[in-house]
C-alpha cells in the first residue's frame, strides 16, 4: 500500500479533530470538539509551537496522525520525546504505517538529541501493546494520575 507520512499544516486541523474524537473513542475516553480546532491551531502553529504532528495519507485522504512534543527528564537530565496520540483509521492498520510513523519520529527524535521516545497506551490496547513490543517498545507498570483543574 503506498501512503505518505508528512508533518501536519493547518489545512489538516479539522481531519485531526475528527480523529482525535475517534481515538478517543477507541481508548474509551471522553473528549470535547469545541473549540479544539482553534486550540490545535494555536499549539501547533502559533509563535512558539508547543505540540509537533506527523500525518499519515492514502491517496491523498488523511487516515491517521502522530503528535508529540519535547520534554526533559530530571533523572536524566536530558531531552525525550513524549508521543502522545498515534493514531490509524481502522482499515489503515496493519500495512506498516503505524511503524513508519514510529521510524519517522525516532529520526526527529535522534536529530533533537533525544535520549529517547517514550509513551502509554491503557492496559486494555492489546493490538497497541503487542505492535509497540514487536518494534521494541519496553514497557514499565505505572499509574497515571491527573487532576482536574
Amino acid at each position: 500500500m503506498n501512503y505518505l507520512i508528512r508533518d501536519c499544516h493547518p489545512e489538516d486541523i479539522i481531519r485531526l479533530v475528527d480523529l482525535c474524537l475517534k481515538h478517543a473513542e477507541y481508548e474509551r475516553a471522553s473528549f470535547n470538539p469545541v473549540g479544539k480546532e482553534e486550540k490545535l491551531k494555536n499549539a501547533l502553529f502559533g509563535e512558539s509551537p508547543k505540540l509537533f504532528c506527523l500525518i499519515a495519507e492514502i491517496s491523498g485522504t488523511i487516515v491517521g496522525y502522530a503528535s508529540y512534543t519535547f520534554d526533559f527528564s530530571t533523572w536524566d537530565a536530558a531531552t525525550f520525546m513524549y508521543m502522545d496520540c498515534l493514531y490509524l483509521e481502522e482499515d489503515a492498520r496493519g500495512f506498516g504505517i503505524g511503524e513508519a510513523l514510529i521510524e519517522k519520529l525516532k529520526q526527529i527524535a535522534t536529530d533533537k538529541n533525544c535520549i529517547n521516545i517514550q509513551w502509554q497506551t491503557p492496559e486494555f490496547n492489546k493490538r497497541a501493546i503487542k505492535f509497540y513490543r514487536r518494534i521494541g517498545g519496553i514497557g514499565k507498570d505505572k499509574v497515571r494520575f491527573f487532576i482536574d483543574l
